[in-house]
C-alpha cells in the first residue's frame, strides 16, 4: 500500500489575490482529506511575488484548523533561514494545538535569492546544516543537551529531511530520518538517491526502517486534451522560472508546448520527468508504474493548476484511480 499526499507551493494565479490563494488551499485541503490523502505540505519561499508561502507555519496552522484528520506540515522549512530554537518553538506550539497532525519537513536550500537570505538570517552558507538539525532535535526532545529550552518542548513532531541530491540522501540515512526526494522538479538522482538512502540507513530512536516519499507532478482531467490544458499553467511557470521571469501562476494556454523551441522543450521535459498528464486511466497507469519502479512508501503530488475547481477535481480523480492501493 502507498500513501498519497499533497505538496502546495501556494501559487498566486494571474489576476488573483493572496486571499484567493488561501481560500483555494483550504478548499483543496478539505477535498483531499475527504478522499483519503495522508498529508498536506506547504513549501517555504521568499521574495517570489507569485508564491504565498513565506509564512509557512502560519499557513500550516490555518490549514490544520480548517481540517480534522489530515496531517499538515512543511515541505519544507529551509532550516538555514531560521534559528533551530525558533522552529522548535513554533512546531511545538503547532503540535500542542493539533496533536498528532503536524509534520516538520526541513531542507537545506534557501528557497530564495541572496538578498532575501541575508534579510532572513544572514549568510546561510556559513551555517552547519547537520548541527542545526541536531540542535532542532534536541529542542524538540527537550533532552537537556542545549543551554536553553524550547517552550513548549518534548513534543512528538515527526522530522523529515527533504532533498534532491546524493548528499541529502546520505544525511537522512545517517541520521535515521524519513526522506522526501524532490523528484517533482529535480528528478535526475531519484533512483540513485533513494537506493543509497535505503542501503545506508541507520535505525534511530524515531525510525526503525527507511521511509521514502517521492514528489511528482500529476494533472488529471476527464480528457487528455483538458489535462494538457490545465497542466500548461505549471509548465509556463517553470519555463518562466528558468528564464528569470518567475511571477504569478499563468492562465492556461492552448498548445503551449508547441510554442516552445526544441531546446526549451527539452529543458522543461527534463525538469518535469516525473510528471503524469492525462485522463484517469492515464494517470493511474503512470502512478502505478512509478510506485512499482521506485518502491516508494508515499507519493506527494504537486499540481499547479490555475482553476481551483479543476485542481480539486484532479486530486479527486487521482485518488479514485488508486483507491485500491492507497494506504
Amino acid at each position: 500500500m502507498t500513501a498519497l499526499s499533497v505538496l502546495d507551493l501556494m501559487m498566486i494565479g494571474e489576476g488573483k489575490t493572496f486571499t484567493d490563494t488561501l481560500d483555494d488551499a483550504v478548499a483543496l485541503a478539505r477535498q483531499v482529506e475527504a478522499h483519503g490523502y495522508k498529508r498536506y505540505w506547504v513549501a517555504e519561499h521568499h521574495d517570489l511575488p507569485g508564491i504565498a508561502s513565506s509564512a509557512t507555519t502560519l499557513l500550516i496552522q490555518h490549514l490544520a484548523a480548517a481540517t480534522r484528520t489530515l496531517r499538515v506540515g512543511s515541505g519544507g522549512i529551509m532550516l538555514p533561514n531560521h534559528s533551530p530554537l525558533m522552529v522548535a518553538e513554533q512546531f511545538g506550539t503547532l503540535a500542542t494545538l493539533f496533536p498528532g497532525r503536524i509534520d516538520l519537513g526541513i531542507g537545506r536550500a534557501p528557497g530564495s535569492a541572496g538578498a532575501a537570505i541575508r534579510a532572513l538570517r544572514g549568510d546561510a552558507s556559513e551555517r552547519d546544516f547537520t548541527q542545526d538539525i541536531q540542535h532542532l532535535q534536541d529542542y524538540l526532545a527537550d533532552n537537556g543537551h542545549q543551554p536553553v529550552r524550547a517552550i513548549p518542548g518534548a513534543h512528538d513532531v515527526p522530522l523529515w529531511l527533504l532533498g534532491s541530491s546524493m548528499a541529502s540522501a546520505d544525511l537522512a540515512a545517517k541520521l535515521g530520518l524519513p526522506y522526501a526526494f524532490a523528484s517533482h522538479f529535480a528528478p535526475r538522482f531519484l533512483m540513485d538517491a533513494i537506493t543509497h538512502y535505503r542501503t545506508s540507513f541507520r535505525p534511530s530512536a524515531t525510525l526503525e526502517q527507511p521511509y521514502v516519499i517521492a514528489g511528482v507532478n500529476v494533472f488529471a482531467a476527464p480528457s487528455r486534451a483538458e489535462a494538457d490544458y490545465i497542466a500548461s499553467s505549471h509548465r509556463q511557470w517553470v519555463c518562466n522560472l528558468y528564464t528569470g521571469k518567475a511571477g504569478p501562476l499563468p492562465r492556461p494556454s492552448e498548445g503551449f508546448m508547441d510554442k516552445l523551441t526544441n531546446s526549451d522543450r527539452h529543458t522543461l521535459n527534463q525538469a518535469m520527468l516525473c510528471t503524469a498528464t492525462g485522463d484517469q486511466d492515464d494517470v493511474s497507469s503512470w502512478l502505478r508504474q512509478f510506485i512499482t519502479t521506485t518502491q516508494v512508501d508515499e507519493v506527494i503530488i504537486d499540481a499547479r493548476i490555475y482553476d481551483a475547481k479543476a485542481r480539486c477535481r484532479s486530486y479527486q480523480l487521482i485518488a479514485e484511480s488508486l483507491a485500491d492501493v492507497m494506504a
